[in-house]
């Protein structure tokens, strides 16, 4: 490609350099048809180079389609230590993390979030509007602001749904990856808020889509326990005392009004017991301006 310059010669433009992702999908491998599909619709993707590798939790995968490889884990490591997993076998400068429940509707997403990330350098982690592929209505949890709104709606967020989401590379190594000792359940706050504890904005896209079937999440028995042990944890792990307490304090009085039924209240008081007493990782306490920046965004971490 060339462009005119003032002395009439011709000036080679040069190519901006093609996005490269490292695409992490995580399965258990009971749900084969719609992990192909997932596969597939990353290996559609035009505009960006893609390395997609299929982490087995607990199972090794086999039958991938052509372009994907699989990596087994001899046992269930949970789903953020899962995803971890992944990252060292992919190539790429920005990570894209797949459900194998999900996939993209369209072949230009990649290159779209890539484009976004070289436009914006403060943006270190976008999630896509989640869309049920037979219309249903979206679950508000999908739109992770405490005023949901419009969906179509972009904003800064401090929290992200976990099931489609691209970040920077390096910035993934700075947040320390997914915590790994979640195993399930709010991984994806505790990611959002070490990206902007490392200087960088997280970004609910509206305008691009990934689908995925709506599920309850109450599906899993140890929901409420794990939720519950999470929120504590996540205090332990990043926040300073007193923004702390009111976190875990304000996420106690919002459970308690919510849980109707005995055995989940229960299941519940054993999750803040759990999170109290166990052991949660190392702690890493986030900088008063990374508070103040997400105060700003629309959350502060105290809710």
């Amino acid at each position: 490609m060339t462009e005119p310059n003032p002395s009439g010669r011709q000036k080679a433009v040069k190519p901006l350099p093609v996005a490269h992702y490292g695409v992490v999908l995580l399965s258990q491998g009971t749900r084969p048809e719609a992990l192909n599909r997932a596969v597939e619709s990353v290996l559609a993707q035009r505009g960006v180079v893609t390395d997609v590798v299929v982490v087995g939790n607990g199972w090794e995968p086999t039958g991938l389609p052509e372009g994907a490889r699989g990596v087994g884990l001899p046992e269930n490591l949970g789903i953020p230590a899962g995803r971890n997993a992944g990252v060292p076998y992919v190539k790429g400068e920005l990570l894209f993390f797949l459900d194998d429940d999900a996939f993209l509707p369209s072949t230009d997403i990649l290159a779209v979030i890539a484009q976004k990330f070289a436009d914006e350098p403060s943006l270190g982690l976008i999630q896509p509007r989640v869309a049920d592929p037979d219309g249903l209505p979206s679950p508000r949890r999908w739109t992770p602001r405490l005023r949901v709104g419009d969906p179509y709606r972009s904003s800064d967020v401090t929290a992200v749904w976990e099931g489609g989401v691209a970040l920077r590379r390096d910035i993934f190594a700075v947040a320390d990856g997914w915590p790994a000792p979640f195993w399930y359940a709010h991984e994806g706050i505790e990611l959002a808020w070490r990206v902007w504890d490392a200087g960088y904005r997280v970004r609910y896209d509206g305008d691009l889509v990934v689908n995925h079937p709506v599920i309850a999440p109450t599906r899993h028995a140890v929901f409420h326990r794990f939720s519950a042990r999470n929120r504590v944890w996540l205090a332990r792990r990043n926040l300073p005392l007193p923004v702390g307490l009111i976190y875990v304090g304000t996420w106690f009085a919002i459970s308690a009004i919510r849980l109707r039924a005995k055995d989940d209240a229960l299941e519940m008081m054993r999750g803040y017991w759990q999170g109290l007493t166990q052991a949660c990782g190392p702690r890493r306490q986030m900088k008063w301006k990374a508070i103040w920046a997400m105060t700003k965004a629309g959350r502060p971490p105290i809710i």
